[in-house]
Parts: C-alpha cells; structure tokens; sequence
C-alpha cells in the first residue's frame, strides 16, 4: 500500500479526534487578532507531534509547525485559518458557541482541525518521502489587514516553492472536490464617499444643495462602471452598501455619506474601476453644485491560482476521488487573504463541499446557523496530504 493510500486509512482512524479539535475550537471561538487559546492548542498538539520545528507567533498570532522527510528537496506549504466571526450562533447542537455574540461562521475551527489531523498522520511518515512540509495555521483572516500578510511579513513562507490551501464550502455539496487555475477569488475594496452641500428648509429647495439627491445620482452612475467602464469579458461588482444623510423629514441635508465595496479578479480592472469610482462620485457631485470626498481603501487582492499548482492538486484529487467528484471551480466574489501567499510564491486555493442539507450543514457563510457535514474534513485532510506529497514527488530529486 503507498503512501497515498495509507494516509487515506490514517485520516480515517483519525477522525473521531479530527471531529473532537474542530467540536472544541467551534464551542470556544475567538475573534480576529483576538485569538489566544486557539493557538496555543495548536502549537501545543504539534509540539506533541515532534515536528522538527514549532514556531509561535509568527505575524502577531500566527503558529507554524515544520515537518522534514528523510532527505532534502522542495518545500510546500500547507494553510488554515483558524478566527471566528462577530456573529450569535444560533444552532441547536451540543458544540455550539459557549461565546456570546462570536461563533465559527465560515468554517476555520474545521480548517485547522483538518490540517491538525494531516500533521498528525504525515508526521509519522518523514522517513518515507523527501523535502518539506510547512503546516501554516493563520490568524485574523477574517479583518482587514488580515494575518495572511503579516506572516508572510515575518517569513512564512520564505523559502517555500508551493502553497495550497482549501476551503469548506456549505453550498457545494459534500465530498466533492473543485479545482481550478486562475482567478478563484475577487479582490476586495472599499470605499467611503462623502457629499457637501447645502442643507435647508425643505419648502425651499431652490436655495439648497440637497445632498440626498446628489448622493443618489452617485448611486445610480456607479453602476456604469460595470455596464460601460469595464469589458463584458471581465467581471466587477460595485456595491454601495450604507446611505446615510438627513435627520428630519422637514429638513434638506447638508450632507449624506455612502460606503461601498468593489470586487473584481484583474489587477487591471481594479485600477480602472478605482479611478471610475473617484471620477463619477466626484463629477457628479460637482455637476450638482456640491462637492464629493471619496477615500478608496485596497483590501485583499484576488486569488489567482497558478496553472502548475492547480494542476498538480486535480492529478492528486482525481487520484483519490475520481473524476465524477473533482469539478472546475466558478470564480467567487468573495475575498480571501490567501492572496498574499499567491504574491509570493506559486500555489492554488482549493474548494471541497461541505454542505448536507440533511445536517442542517446548508446555510450560506457568515450566517448564524452555519455549521458543516463534518465528513468534509478528511476530503479535505486527503486532498492537501496527496496534493502535498505529489508536488513533493515531483519536485525532489
């Protein structure tokens, strides 16, 4: 039996405790740059692993655990994240948020547990395969300016050839595997627009500036830069998300403020719809006899993923799983600071569904009954050990 195969059978064994860590970490949630407890369990199980290093705070709050094989040769790098989100859990289900106000709504507690189960099994195994194994577990990916970037600040993946990781999703069903090369995720932007006036009586408007009216001229111009600024051929979505202005029914207002997101995959269309976005709010406001501050604020790039690494992971999925259940994946517009990793070295980020309607494990992301079909977890623990060895096999002389 390979390698391959028996990791399979060690996840397998595994399990009950895979789903105990993930039970614990989703009762004990903690939130972005907040997270203390969590990995100091972390490190405390990989250090019980005798990895051959365990580094702590790394970014802040982030933890790394090194596993070497029998000899020198390529290094990949394997990711989870591990914050929770300000949101009350509503399930009713023994392991539920003991944490006012603060559950794991997007599935980190699963993500880490899952990777804590790969360690676990390959660090039985260094004597049969050559290279490196880095099991990065992240920090704060849920709020900007997220871990991602500050670990990779502090040399996370300095000297890693590859990276992988791989997201639950709720709405894919469970056990089936997506994977796709190129853009996977949007970038994330925000912007702020305030408008200036001219606010008084609301008999009288003709010796006002209304702000509301001018604010929502903005609104509606926005939406040419996806119908006029940008190629058909490429995506962006412009979302003003708040309005704010105005205190009495009586009264025209001075002044009212709009805040917003953009989302796009190219770094071309992000410029673009960047300096739209400033040009409309501004000229629009001006047209009107007011004026428009915008403040535009670049969050997390968009995941791309590499057309080697991609490749590699789908050789190793469909290897494990058969093509009827490895899928392409559709670009999301979501965000991910998984980003920062791809702008340092090659890697793919990978999506395995987690969703059973008959678990109640359907509801969307970021809601407050999220939950998942814990069966996702050794899918996912399977597909980052092949895709890991794999990449190493075919990397190290």
């Amino acid at each position: 039996m390979s390698l391959h195969e028996r990791l399979t059978a060690e996840l397998k064994e595994l399990e009950p405790q895979i789903i105990r860590w993930r039970r614990h970490l989703h009762q004990n949630p903690e939130l972005s740059f907040q997270e203390e407890k969590t990995p100091a369990m972390i490190a405390e199980i990989l250090r019980e692993l005798e990895l051959d290093e365990v580094r702590t705070g790394v970014g802040g709050r982030g933890v790394i655990g090194v596993l070497k094989g029998v000899r020198p040769g390529a290094v990949v790098a394997l990711r989870a994240d591990f914050d929770a989100l300000p949101i009350q859990d509503q399930k009713e289900v023994p392991y539920k948020s003991t944490v006012p106000g603060v559950m794991h709504a997007c599935g980190h507690d699963a993500h880490t547990s899952q990777l804590l189960g790969l360690a676990s099994v390959l660090a039985k195994h260094r004597e049969e395969f050559a290279g490196e194994i880095r099991f990065v577990f992240q920090h704060a990916e849920e709020e900007s300016p997220g871990g991602a970037i500050q670990m990779t600040q502090d040399g996370a993946v300095d000297g890693v050839d590859a990276i992988f990781g791989v997201h639950l999703w709720s709405m894919l069903p469970v056990g089936q595997v997506f994977i796709s090369p190129g853009p996977i995720m949007a970038s994330i932007d925000d912007f702020v627009i305030e408008v200036k006036g001219r606010g008084g009586h609301g008999a009288i408007p003709d010796e006002t500036i209304d702000s509301i009216v001018v604010g929502s001229q903005i609104v509606g111009a926005l939406q040419t830069i996806a119908s006029r600024n940008v190629s058909p051929m490429e995506s962006v979505v412009v979302t003003v998300g708040t309005f704010h202005g105005g205190d009495n029914n009586n009264v025209i207002a001075d002044s009212c403020r709009l805040t917003g997101t953009v989302r796009t995959f190219m770094p071309e269309v992000r410029d673009r719809a960047q300096e739209r976005l400033t040009e409309i709010a501004q000229g629009t406001a001006a047209m009107m006899g007011a004026s428009a501050k915008v403040s535009y604020i670049r969050d997390y790039p968009a995941v791309i993923n590499s057309e080697k690494e991609a490749q590699v992971a789908r050789e190793a999925a469909l290897a494990a799983f058969g093509a009827e259940r490895v899928k392409p994946m559709k670009p999301l517009m979501g965000g991910e600071d998984f980003s920062y990793y791809l702008g340092k070295v090659p890697g793919a980020f990978l999506f395995v569904g987690a969703g059973n309607p008959e678990k109640l494990a359907n509801f969307p992301h970021h809601h407050p009954r999220f939950d998942i079909d814990e069966d996702a977890m050794l899918v996912a623990g399977e597909l980052l050990g092949r895709t890991a060895l794999l990449y190493l096999e075919k990397h190290s002389s």
